[in-house]
């Protein structure tokens, strides 16, 4: 465990858009700072440390993971890479924050829980909407049944692209498509403020290549609520998230993953909420992590175990569905 009077030195793996993202708001979070940064081509982690003002760059994985100095590593390879390096940090008792999804399936999710408690590790899947301050207060006003039941969830995510054969959301070995990369988002939010479905239809549309560029997903719940969940990578969506209640309706606005603004309408009035945010939205999450390394905790009670579990084999079944089948 870290010394309490120190900072906790954070590593990342795997240096794309969102590892930018995460070393941003690392800077802001008082009690962490970015100690190295890995990637396969040196020169990208050099430019990466330097920008970050990371203290050091290794030109492999291996070599960061192998670094005593570091506390805990963010892991943000692409998705087919997250159990082999989770395990990997895991075994040099390195606490793990790993982007979603966790892993390919289930199976892989087991796998890496079962590295940390054998190594008494801390581990948690990095799904940062759970700890923005706007969804924790959409979380209490649906918990608390503020406006009645939720009887009808509709939530997108959905961005224009073109085909790109060196992305990796477009390649299949890596993991490519909409439902893991952003349809996760969706799931997430049906699960996290509604709970497991009794009843799943999903459709789905795909590229040539055999990943899915459009997925359509609807739970249904024991109380007969309904969720209907959609992701896109070919075309632009409200990207919203829309609770019907009984007596008033919940919209998280625009971006509904991110920092954004929350807008209730009931008893014949409308207001929008704003929560201030100043930073990329990342720094929630961190300072969670960070609390739970300097605690000496070794599950979160939020991301904890279970939920992850839950959460992916969610995404197992509606690829079931959709006949969505990847090499790993």
């Amino acid at each position: 465990m870290p010394d309490t009077d120190h900072k906790i030195r954070w590593g990342i793996i795997g240096l794309g858009n969102i590892a930018q993202s995460f070393a941003t708001d690392l800077l802001t979070v008082s009690n962490g700072c970015l100690h190295g940064v890995a990637s396969r081509d040196l020169n990208k982690a050099q430019e990466f440390a330097k920008m970050h003002h990371a203290q050091h760059a290794y030109g492999s994985y291996e070599s960061l993971i192998a670094d005593e100095q570091i506390d805990a590593v963010y892991i943000a390879t692409p998705h087919t890479h997250h159990k082999e390096y989770t395990i990997a940090c895991l075994k040099h008792k390195k606490a793990v924050l790993c982007e979603k999804p966790f892993a390919m399936n289930k199976d892989q999710v087991l796998e890496m829980i079962a590295t940390a408690k054998e190594h008494d590790v801390l581990l948690m899947e990095a799904l940062w909407t759970y700890f923005l301050p706007h969804y924790r207060y959409v979380l209490n006003l649906i918990n608390r049944k503020e406006f009645g039941t939720v009887q009808k969830l509709e939530a997108d995510f959905g961005f224009s692209s073109e085909f790109d054969a060196d992305s990796r959301l477009y390649n299949k070995d890596l993991g490519g498509g909409s439902l893991l990369d952003i349809g996760i988002y969706p799931v997430f939010i049906a699960l996290s403020a509604l709970g497991v479905p009794k009843e799943i239809n999903a459709s789905a549309k795909f590229y040539k290549n055999g990943i899915d560029t459009e997925c359509s997903v609807k739970f249904t719940y024991n109380n007969r609520s309904e969720a209907y969940l959609h992701s896109t990578i070919i075309k632009d969506t409200p990207t919203t998230a829309t609770f019907y209640c009984e007596h008033g309706i919940i919209k998280i606005n625009e971006g509904f993953y991110g920092p954004t603004t929350v807008t209730i309408v009931a008893n014949n009035e409308q207001k929008t909420l704003d929560f201030g945010y100043t930073t990329k939205g990342f720094s929630y999450e961190i300072a969670h992590f960070n609390q739970l390394l300097l605690k000496n905790k070794k599950e979160s009670p939020i991301m904890n175990y279970d939920f992850s579990i839950q959460l992916i084999s969610l995404l197992d079944e509606i690829r079931k569905l959709i006949g969505l089948e990847y090499p790993v």
